[in-house]
């Protein structure tokens, strides 16, 4: 794949770009070293105004952000409004609480003075997705670099342009030259990025062969990572649920991001009692949504990024049907649309045996489920390989505790939209991943925990 900006709802190339050469990498890298040292004794005070005004240039510039993101990844405007003000809060969170989170840790032992100080590593690596290309960035570089660390992104190689433009923010903020850096190199790169010993640590977001490789390579190198990968989140529907309250936050889960979300809800596990009625709301609300052009703020839909990823979707889908599963809606792409357009679409009845249990569908295609009591939703929900977050929706407290207690995901919600806060760490277990990001467990992945005794 060449890293270019193809508009995914249109299917026109606008800008392409050449992969630079192994003379810039080792010019990047040179500069992230002696960036570090120098950086890392600024003073939190100085990166926190830095950091501020990477938020301030986030919000006066977010319609020019926004529409960068729609045009490279099809998007919605509004949501991609959305992003670039979350962005923000992310900036926000770790200017005003990196210093509290990297602030001594005081121990009381045999010796005169113990304590625990945290302190930076040096250049992280961060490989990137499309599908967020803003959030998934600042949500790894503000605690990243408040905590004294540079940052080199490798990004995905269709939002390029996303890409240059987060490394500009930073310069604009004020971070000295070399803090943030973006890598315009296609994957084959990355292998040789992990095995440099000026790169510390790296953390990828994006899909289990991809998240595989570089846990392969930075293994060998014995090299801190930190993984985001896929998920196929439940959302368990009890009959006691507020049954229009759920089943709109059901729509939202599913269709944010056009489907295109690991942690968003997939598979939809009802309470026989109520499953009917949610099955008619759902199909009529899919039904109601608005697909076509992102930039349009009518528009509820827009294309999926490339059109690998919908011939991917679709493939599983025509699986799906095959192996005995129901189609109540969807099912196919929208073929009068030039992009890459999926009509919304809802399984069902799908067979013990079908591959599609144990898939993530990354867009907007929901799976449902019935079953007969608490037990049961329990067992189809950690019935995956992954485990990243989980939804349940319930009024009665002791099947509250259950979900919190026994599902098996790095994230339980109950009687709420599943969504990454900076105030939580967010993360998964299983084939979703390991590690955190967010909140002070973020910041402290990449720091050396340092063990301190005095007498």
């Amino acid at each position: 794949m060449g890293i270019s900006t193809i508009n995914p709802a249109t299917g026109e190339t606008l800008k392409t770009f050449e992969p630079i050469a192994d003379e810039a990498i080792e010019a990047k890298l040179a500069l992230a070293q002696q960036a570090f040292n120098n950086y890392r004794h600024q003073p939190f005070e100085q990166r926190a105004i830095w950091m501020q005004k990477a938020a301030d240039i986030l919000e006066r510039d977010r319609e020019i952000f926004a529409q960068m993101m729609t045009l490279e990844m099809g998007k919605t405007l509004k949501s991609a409004i959305g992003e670039v003000e979350k962005c923000a809060l992310v900036c926000r969170f770790y200017a005003k609480n990196a210093a509290q989170f990297m602030a001594d840790v005081p121990a009381t032992t045999d010796a005169s003075s113990s304590f625990v100080r945290y302190q930076p590593l040096g250049a992280i690596l961060a490989v990137m997705p499309w599908n967020f290309p803003f959030w998934q960035v600042f949500r790894f570089a503000a605690p990243t670099l408040m905590a004294g660390n540079v940052g080199l992104l490798k990004h995905a190689s269709n939002v390029p342009q996303c890409a240059l433009k987060i490394e500009a923010i930073f310069t604009e903020a004020g971070f000295p030259e070399g803090v943030f850096q973006t890598l315009l190199v296609g994957a084959d790169k990355v292998a040789d990025l992990i095995a440099d010993d000026r790169v510390k640590a790296a953390t990828l977001t994006g899909s289990e062969p991809a998240g595989e490789s570089l846990a392969a390579n930075a293994g060998k190198n014995l090299k801190k990572v930190v993984l985001e990968l896929g998920g196929s989140d439940p959302f368990i529907v009890m009959s006691s649920a507020d049954l229009p309250s759920a089943l709109s936050t059901a729509v939202t889960s599913r269709m944010l991001n056009s489907g295109q979300t690991c942690v968003s809800a997939k598979r939809f596990i009802l309470a026989e009692e109520i499953a009917d009625e949610f099955i008619k709301g759902f199909v009529e609300k899919f039904e109601q949504l608005k697909i076509g052009d992102p930039m349009l703020p009518e528009t509820d839909i827009g294309p999926l990024a490339t059109p690998a990823i919908l011939k991917e979707l679709d493939n599983q889908v025509q699986a799906c049907i095959k192996s005995g599963a129901k189609l109540l809606t969807g099912g196919r792409a929208l073929s009068e649309n030039a992009g890459n357009f999926y009509l919304p679409t809802i399984l069902t009845d799908i067979p013990l045996d079908a591959a599609a249990r144990q898939q993530e569908f990354f867009g907007p295609v929901a799976l449902v489920f019935r079953v007969a009591d608490i037990d049961e939703a329990i067992e189809l929900a950690n019935n995956t390989s992954f485990g990243l977050a989980a939804t349940a929706w319930t009024t009665v407290s002791s099947e509250g505790d259950r979900f919190i207690s026994e599902l098996e995901a790095g994230a339980v919600f109950i009687n709420g939209l599943v969504k990454s806060d900076p105030r939580l760490p967010f993360g998964g277990i299983k084939r979703s991943g390991y590690g955190r990001e967010l909140s002070i467990q973020g910041i402290h992945e990449f720091v050396n925990i340092k063990t301190v005794w005095v007498k």
